[in-house]
């Protein structure tokens, strides 16, 4: 089981991922669990625009870059969707 976390904010993201990786363990594209073994995904809300955008080389892009994150970063995947 894990759960889903929506943030709306990068300063949101950043506070959450603190505290639910201080004695657990972060992992890649969002995903870290917690020091009692509950896994989490953190993520902005505007993820699921970014990658259901019609444009596939937008919403590409950002699938491009999601990978090579531990934790997302929300303006690192906003300028990967505008350099289409």
């Amino acid at each position: 089981m894990s759960f889903l976390i929506s943030c709306e904010t990068q300063d949101e993201i950043d506070s959450l991922w603190d505290k639910l990786s201080e004695g657990g363990e972060p992992l890649r594209c969002g995903w870290v669990t917690d020091k009692f073994g509950l896994t989490w995904q953190v993520v902005p809300q505007a993820l699921g625009n970014l990658l259901g955008d019609p444009d596939p080389i937008k919403a590409g892009n950002v699938m491009k870059e999601m990978p090579k994150m531990i934790k997302l970063d929300l303006p690192a995947l906003q300028r990967a969707y505008d350099q289409a």
